[in-house]
């Protein structure tokens, strides 16, 4: 019996080789988009997973909201991490992370770039798993000038990453460093990625408001991090609030496994993922599967039509339905293995692409059983797509199905067309999503951010003996016309990494008791100029003002709207210039326009603006002509080579600084952009089959208007139409549901443009006319037969 309906299925498919073809393709693609996402999903849910005790490590993160602003912080300050640990026994070890340790590593005459190395706690190797290669964890950084490389760092410079123990490297400013260990490369699917971890300096702390560096906690076996949460309003009337002075405050512990999907603070310690786009991703991928799955189900049921004599005789010698169901079920579960087949096809060529496209570095066993897993889809998918068919088709009645009679259709033909208007609804959906990403994209790549980030590169100064000549470098360089100005500053902006400081301001003639928390960025006189930033009111710095090095500031228009301030010009600014809360004062002398420091997923925050100190002035900022960048920068290359011949540049365009924080959002765009390309595919291919389906089921009635004097065009209308109305009752679902999907992604920004009708206008169009060329061509092609072949036909 077995053996019969599996020869019955090979016959079935091979005389129906157009719909089994267009289904096996199908569900082959909507395999290949689930399992792609459920390789990603996975990766992205494996973050930080790999530690062994990941599930008792938290992170300290701080959220503070005062009148007129508020600030969610990554970061902390030093001496958190001791305080918490002598407080609360639920802690058991504290470690502290400092991205600052980064720069130019020499040995002997190798030099190599590495700027992803962090200071650290020696207790590092005690809460996270990071296995050794050579070394001792335990003593590796006890001592003072120690640093710890990974594997890949170890063999650029030793060649024999176990020659590296021992010896003593440089970095820029010849600081040494002895290498006390070498560990396995850090994963990829981790949150914190570094090529290094270097000790802290013996006794390091600083104050309680610098927040700088990022602080772990390892909890006591069976403590709970809520339990401890909900003791934090302690730590902060005990430390912070006379530091803060009056200021909703709290503290949050982050489980270390929710870190890189859910956490999206100010100064992350690097690019993080989003539950919400794995979330997306996945219902997209399960779209685009079931897009698939009504494919069969609509081509199945409409081929029922001519399988309903083979009904009528099974059932006249004696089957039972369930015989017919099991039947059924079997050809479905047959051509979603062929389909699961074929999709592992689709996988092996797709996956390099895809992994260019996610930044990813997944391969096909990246999942845990995975072929297993396929299996199982393969099999549920067939089950569930074969279920209706084959109930459907069990249910005729012997005597009328022998008769070639299928009964009354008229609820599955509801059905099916409910099914295909599904499927186009998600279809003009991912359309008109994609639209609003990219509209998005192309908002925040080209809008105005206050200054002009075009021909503007910034670069590294590694030596401090170049931080110290850094005005006759920048002399020496706008000496030659390709160069048009040029400007020292603390940080290159566009990274998301300026940093925060708390100052006190100036109100009612008096100095706040209580700071607040302000962006603070040290530029020379020549920034405004080489940035073109626009002064609002009073002056710039000046070099003839010895004084405004320390007694001079500038502040943005978010800070004079912030502190209500009718006359910014000369009121006082009081800040702290040590760890020992040493203090000094400043005037404001001039208020620039709103610039933006960060991307525009974040607001302008309130900025002060100070000179550097000459050791500080380790960022140039240089404006090159637009027509001549390539002799520019070589210009650039060998002028600095002759004031810093030991060190290389390292160029970063700030355009380019910005567009890389939005590499995420491009990444996404890209991916949906993909998947909505696929499911356009599998829609057009049911509605392909769909209509050559009704051409064949209509060959007489074409034949007889033909005779009777129809046209080419009154034929495809005829056929045409039904579908095109289906598509427009697609539109009017989907366009609201895209609208309220993008409004919650454009959250992410700060600065957006809302969603525009004619994007939805133009979703529906693009899918009107997709689906329009997709039926006209078979109905063209009905139209164009011979009507005399067309009545002869049975």
């Amino acid at each position: 019996m077995l053996q019969n309906y599996i020869k019955i299925t090979l016959r079935t498919f091979w005389k129906n080789k157009l719909f089994s073809g267009l289904n096996i393709v199908g569900l082959g693609i909507g395999m290949a988009a689930v399992w792609l996402m459920a390789l990603y999903v996975f990766d992205e849910l494996s973050f930080d997973r790999f530690h062994a005790k990941a599930d008792r490590i938290v992170r300290v993160v701080q959220y503070i909201q005062w009148s007129g602003g508020n600030i969610k912080l990554a970061p902390t300050s030093a001496p958190f991490a001791p305080a918490l640990k002598n407080d609360y026994p639920e802690v058991e070890k504290t470690v502290r992370f400092n991205p600052e340790g980064g720069g130019q590593i020499t040995y002997n005459d190798k030099k190599i770039d590495v700027n992803d190395i962090f200071f650290t706690d020696p207790s590092v190797f005690e809460v996270f798993t990071y296995p050794f290669l050579y070394g001792d964890p335990a003593s590796a950084l006890t001592k003072p000038q120690s640093i710890v490389l990974t594997k890949s760092v170890a063999q650029n410079l030793f060649g024999d990453p176990q020659k590296a123990i021992g010896k003593v490297v440089l970095f820029s400013n010849n600081f040494p460093n002895t290498v006390t260990g070498v560990m396995e490369d850090v994963p990829t699917n981790s949150h914190l990625h570094f090529h290094a971890l270097r000790s802290f300096p013996t006794n390091y702390t600083s104050g309680w408001q610098n927040s700088e560096l990022f602080t772990y906690l390892l909890l006591n076996e069976g403590s709970d991090s809520k339990t401890l949460e909900a003791k934090m309003p302690g730590f902060f009337q005990k430390y912070l609030k006379k530091e803060l002075g009056d200021v909703d405050y709290r503290i949050e512990l982050q489980p270390l496994t929710s870190i890189h999907l859910n956490s999206h603070l100010d100064y992350e310690i690097g690019a993080n993922g989003s539950a919400r786009t794995v979330s997306i991703f996945s219902v997209v991928a399960a779209l685009i599967l079931v897009i698939a799955c009504i494919n069969y189900v609509n081509l199945y049921t409409a081929r029922s039509l001519k399988r309903t004599r083979e009904v009528g005789v099974r059932k006249a010698i004696g089957s039972f339905r369930q015989q017919l169901v099991g039947q059924f079920l079997g050809e479905s579960m047959i051509m979603t293995f062929v389909a699961g087949l074929v999709s592992t096809g689709l996988i092996s060529i797709a996956l390099p692409y895809f992994n260019q496209l996610a930044d990813k570095q997944l391969s096909i066993d990246s999942l845990p059983n995975t072929f297993l897993i396929i299996s199982g889809l393969s099999l549920a998918v067939g089950a569930l797509s074969g279920l209706y068919p084959a109930l459907l088709l069990s249910g005729y009645r012997p005597v009328a199905a022998l008769r070639g009679q299928s009964g009354d259709q008229s609820g599955s033909l509801f059905f099916k067309k409910s099914l295909v208007v599904f499927q186009f609804v998600a279809t003009i959906a991912l359309i008109a999503c994609s639209g609003i990403v990219y509209r998005q994209l192309n908002y925040v790549m080209h809008k105005d951010l206050g200054f002009n980030k075009e021909q503007v590169l910034t670069f590294h100064i590694s030596s401090q003996e170049t931080r110290l000549r850094v005005e006759a470098l920048k002399e020496a360089l706008t000496r030659n016309q390709l160069i048009e100005s040029a400007s020292a500053a603390s940080n290159p902006i566009g990274n998301n990494n300026i940093g925060g400081n708390g100052m006190f301001f100036e109100q009612n003639g008096a100095i706040s008791a209580n700071t607040q928390a302000v962006q603070k960025f040290t530029v020379d006189p020549d920034f405004l100029k080489t940035m073109e930033i626009k002064l609002v009111s009073g002056r710039n710095f000046s070099e003839s003002f010895k004084s405004d090095l320390t007694d001079a500031v500038l502040v943005n228009e978010t800070l004079v709207k912030q502190l209500g301030w009718t006359n910014p010009i000369g009121k006082r600014v009081k800040y702290y210039t040590d760890n020992q809360k040493n203090t000094a004062e400043a005037r404001v002398v001039g208020v620039v326009k709103d610039f933006h420091t960060y991307s525009l997923q974040h607001k302008i925050e309130p900025l002060v603006l100070q000179l550097p100190a000459p050791a500080d002035k380790d960022n140039l900022y240089v404006r090159i002509q637009p027509a001549k960048v390539t002799e520019a920068l070589a210009y650039i290359r060998s002028t600095y080579r002759t004031f810093d011949p030991a060190n290389t540049l390292d160029f970063h365009f700030l355009d380019e600084n910005f567009s890389k924080q939005y590499k995420a959002e491009q990444k996404q765009g890209e991916i949906l952009l993909t998947f909505t390309i696929l499911a356009v595919i599998i829609a057009c291919l049911g509605l392909f089959g769909l209509t050559a389906f009704a051409a064949e089921q209509r060959t007489k009635e074409i034949g007889v208007r033909k005779v009777l004097g129809a046209s080419v065009a009154n034929i495809v209308l005829l056929l045409s139409k039904d579908f095109l109305k289906l598509v427009m009752i697609a539109i009017i679902i989907a366009s609201p549901l895209a609208w309220y999907a993008m409004n919650q992604w454009l959250q992410s920004f700060e600065y957006k443009q809302p969603p525009a009708w004619w994007v939805f206008a133009l979703a529906g169009f693009l899918s009107l006319v997709v689906a329009l060329l997709t039926v006209c061509f078979q109905s063209i092609k009905a139209a164009l037969t011979d009507p005399v072949k067309s009545l002869r036909s049975e």
